[in-house]
């Protein structure tokens, strides 16, 4: 391998020495699948059910309606009513932008932390490899749920505080992630060519060794994505994440959950919805896996 030589200007070597077409190939490989490529049109329908909630709902969620509390199926109330009156069908829909947003802020805040940490501890070793790795596992040690509830109570209830707790929960898995693979990925000839023209450590981070890193993070990341929606479905179950008058799906099984003798079909549209989405996002990030895999190997 070799690199040329400008004044003031250094060129760096290939970043990816594999198949640059690897993605795309994935890419195909995956959609051909025809689980992934139904839990890709379930998650995809849901982004379109989000962005036209308030188009499509068959009522204002938060309406209330004391005289239709409770009621069953029917043309008007397609999934019923709950103990207020106000239509489940509806809720249910706006509902689906919170069980997106969700796993969104939590896996973001967790990839803000984990992998510039996991990057700068596989390339540099040494002492910031060993204090980020102690860190790390001090907080893998600790009870995932236990610690997003302790973070929740000093901060206060709410999504983004719960969120928040959650994505410094997955900080530590996705350390791990990063920092093994980007232990590997430094050992490639490539790094060593771009360290022998002068490259930064930064550009060799960012440059060289991240995009080679991106097929696991992908991974983890998405199904971190369905964690994260289980995890918020739990705590606002609890009372800790969604505050009234909004709604979640987790806020919805607590409000089955207290009325089962009264509505006992109640519990089934929020349950399936969340059944369903972390099944597809769990599905998705298997598929990945096993596609990356395979093309990685070949």
């Amino acid at each position: 391998m070799t690199a040329e030589m400008t004044p003031g200007r250094v060129v760096d070597p290939p970043a990816v020495p594999a198949d640059p077409g690897r993605w795309a190939r994935a890419i195909r490989t995956l959609l051909r699948r025809p689980s992934s490529l139904v839990a890709l049109s379930f998650v995809l329908l849901l982004v379109v059910l989000a962005a036209l909630a308030p188009w499509i709902s068959p009522q204002d969620p938060n309406e209330q309606n004391l005289s239709a509390a409770f009621a069953p199926y029917s043309a008007e109330h397609l999934l019923g009513g709950d103990e207020l009156g106000r239509d489940v069908a509806s809720r249910l829909l706006h509902a689906i932008r919170l069980a997106l947003l969700a796993p969104l802020i939590s896996v973001g805040v967790a990839l803000v932390l984990g992998v510039p940490s996991g990057l700068w501890a596989g390339l540099r070793r040494g002492v910031a490899d060993t204090v980020l790795s102690r860190i790390a596992d001090t907080l893998l040690s600790l009870p995932g749920m236990a610690f997003a509830l302790a973070i929740v109570a000093v901060v206060g209830p709410g999504l983004v505080n719960v969120m928040v707790a959650l994505g410094v929960v997955f900080t530590p898995s996705l350390f791990r992630v990063v920092r093994s693979a980007a232990m590997s990925v430094a050992e490639e000839p490539y790094i060593d060519s771009a360290r022998a023209i002068g490259s930064s450590t930064n550009r060799i981070l960012w440059v060289h060794i991240l995009p080679n890193v991106a097929a696991p993070l992908l991974v983890q990341a998405t199904i971190l994505m369905g964690l994260a929606l289980l995890a918020e479905a739990g705590l606002s179950f609890l009372g800790l994440g969604v505050q009234p008058p909004d709604s979640s799906w987790g806020s919805m099984l607590r409000t089955a959950y207290d009325n089962q003798f009264r509505a006992p079909l109640a519990v089934l549209p929020p349950g399936i919805a969340v059944v369903l989405t972390v099944l597809a996002f769990n599905t998705l990030g298997d598929t990945i896996r096993d596609v990356m895999s395979a093309r990685w190997r070949r």
